[in-house]
C-alpha cells in the first residue's frame, strides 16, 4: 500500500528530520490544523498570499492575540509552504510580520515626586 501520508503526518515527520523542538512541533501542528480550518479544509497547496494575511488579519483583529503569537502563526505557515509543501513563495515579499507595540512607561516628573513626599503624613 503506497498511499502517501496526510499532510499533518508529513509536517510531524519533517519537522522531526530537522530536529525542531517538541515543543514547536506541537505549535507549528496547531497552527497548520488552524489555517487548514480557517480557509474551509482546502488543501494548503491552492492558498496564496490573500488566505495567508486574512488568517493573519482573522487572529490579530477578531481573536486579539499579540505580535509574538502573530509572527508564529507565519512562521508555521511559511514552514509549511518552504519545507512540506516545497511551494515557491514569491507573494512571500508582501508578508508583513506583526511589530510588538512600544509602551511608554508612566513616570512622575521631580515636581510630583516633590508634591507626593511633601504630602506624606508618617514616617514612611
Amino acid at each position: 500500500m503506497d498511499a502517501k501520508p496526510r499532510l499533518l503526518d508529513q509536517a510531524r515527520e519533517r519537522l522531526r528530520t530537522l530536529h525542531y523542538s517538541y515543543r514547536t512541533e506541537q505549535q507549528y501542528l496547531q497552527w497548520i490544523r488552524r489555517f487548514i480550518l480557517f480557509i474551509g479544509k482546502r488543501h494548503p497547496r491552492e492558498m496564496g498570499a490573500a488566505e495567508v494575511e486574512a488568517f493573519l488579519t482573522h487572529l490579530a483583529v477578531d481573536r486579539s492575540v499579540s505580535a509574538s503569537t502573530t509572527n508564529q502563526a507565519l512562521a508555521a505557515l511559511l514552514f509549511l509552504c518552504q519545507k512540506v509543501l516545497e511551494l515557491g513563495l514569491p507573494w512571500l515579499q508582501g508578508i508583513v510580520r506583526a511589530k510588538r507595540s512600544s509602551y511608554v512607561p508612566v513616570v512622575l516628573t521631580q515636581a510630583e515626586v516633590r508634591s507626593v513626599l511633601v504630602n506624606l503624613r508618617d514616617e514612611y
